[in-house]
């Protein structure tokens, strides 16, 4: 196990809001207000598909890898002196459509990662590529594994109790499904002895499929640490580095993991 005796805690934002159907620029400009109340903090999470909502339209709402939102989160990350992330809907260097998180670093540098487990039910599997790697990003020494929605899902996926301080997920997860948002979470934490925040959307979309929000950070007791419900905001919370050290030593289930290789 890393030692995280020096890490310093970590200052989250987590924003939950409706989003603009497939309407990219007047999403922008909304996320451009609420990220005025963010500032401060080391690390800010936008939801899932934050500039145009759930949609499936990947060929007529894609980007380009260097497209304005890519540039517009550069530029709020510098001006914030935090990474800012959240996902959306790129078109990658070999042409295919990517339901991709952007990391946007305060030095103006982004890392990404793309969905690995495309939501089938919903035809996401037909319109985008799934992304093959698991990426593990740093913010003030913390290690983060980024991970999107129907990720959530699938606990190997998730799973590396060895490195990963804070599990993050970004969702635009419905109503009708809430209950297994909210314990599914709790054991993400739990089996991987870290923290877990994840942020999901509020209202409808243009399906007309609504969203309950339930954003959350969860520490790894699985015990709720923040949990605004359906409000919409920008909710804050500091993620304590002793707390994390501490119980990982007293309870160290890691050391009896089964060894596996993902294929």
């Amino acid at each position: 196990m890393r030692d995280i005796s020096q890490l310093p805690d970590l200052e989250l934002a987590l924003i939950q809001t409706e989003l603009a159907w497939q309407a990219p620029e007047a999403n922008r400009a909304h996320f451009q207000r609420l990220l005025q109340q963010a500032k401060g903090a080391d690390l800010i999470v936008l939801p899932e598909m934050f500039t145009t909502g759930f949609s499936m339209d990947s060929a007529a709402l894609a980007e380009p890898e260097d497209g304005p939102t890519s540039q517009w989160l550069c530029e709020q990350a510098q001006a914030l002196q935090a990474v800012v992330t959240g996902s959306l809907i790129i078109q990658a260097a070999d042409g295919s459509y990517r339901n991709r998180l952007l990391w946007a670093r305060p030095d103006g540098s982004l890392a990404h990662y793309d969905k690995r487990h495309l939501f089938r039910m919903a035809g996401e599997h037909k319109h985008f590529s799934a992304g093959t790697e698991q990426v593990l990003l740093e913010v003030k020494g913390w290690q983060v594994r980024p991970l999107i929605c129907y990720d959530l899902r699938f606990p190997l996926w998730s799973r590396d109790a060895q490195h990963t301080d804070l599990l993050l997920y970004t969702a635009n997860w419905p109503a009708a499904r809430r209950n297994h948002w909210n314990r599914l979470l709790p054991a993400r934490a739990i089996e991987n002895l870290c923290y877990v925040a994840a942020v999901n959307r509020i209202g409808q979309d243009g399906k007309g499929h609504a969203y309950s929000g339930d954003t959350q950070v969860v520490d790894f007791q699985g015990e709720t640490l923040l949990a605004p419900g359906g409000q919409e905001g920008v909710f804050r919370l500091r993620l304590e580095a002793a707390a994390l050290m501490a119980y990982r030593e007293r309870f160290p289930a890691y050391q009896d993991a089964d060894a596996f290789q993902l294929m």
